[in-house]
């Protein structure tokens, strides 16, 4: 597809995402942690905030008595993330882009994902960084057997004229301090 400018829609994202983080509060996370008790005990990929990202930190901590938490983990450009386990006051690292990762841990298969984004909308789309790293992801988990994706923003990062491309991986969920929204496809 052509014509498409998500560099302009990530610049729009990224103010949309930063007013909507100061709005909010600091605690958002319990429509998150309602749609994670359906999933108790299988293994959960969250994810360490950077900059606005809306933080599923005490989601994780609730999750993580009933089974395995990972978090992401870039292996290299063009290559799929990995998932290390983790837990709180786990040592962490300074990853590939600043994102924190557990500095040791074992490697595991994530079956629930919450997966940070700069804009959704209602159809399960969703605009990332770029680097196509949860596409890569999304892609070789789902060929390998069922997984969730659920996508964790701010309301106010709804983008109904997301530009979206065939490569783009779509969300199984969205969830939102106000709603949890299911994709229409």
């Amino acid at each position: 597809m052509t014509g498409i400018d998500k560099d302009g829609a990530r610049k729009a994202a990224f103010a949309r995402r930063k007013a909507a983080r100061g709005a909010a509060g600091p605690i958002v996370t319990g429509p998150l942690l309602d749609v994670l008790d359906g999933h108790r005990g299988r293994p959960l990929s969250g994810y360490a905030p950077i900059g606005t990202e809306i933080d599923p930190g005490p989601a994780l901590r609730a999750m993580a008595e009933d089974g395995p938490v990972c978090l992401p983990v870039v292996d290299g450009p063009d290559r799929p993330l990995r998932f290390r386990t983790w837990t709180a006051g786990r040592e962490m690292i300074d990853g590939p882009f600043g994102a924190p990762v557990p500095a040791s841990g074992e490697w595991i298969v994530p079956e629930v994902l919450i997966v940070p984004l700069l804009a959704f909308d209602r159809r399960g789309g969703r605009l990332g960084y770029g680097g196509g790293f949860y596409d890569r992801t999304l892609e070789v988990l789902r060929r390998a057997g069922p997984i969730t994706a659920i996508g964790f923003a701010y309301a106010l990062q709804e983008d109904a004229g997301l530009p979206l491309e065939p490569t783009d991986a779509l969300l199984d969920l969205i969830v939102t301090e106000r709603e949890v929204i299911t994709p229409t496809g």
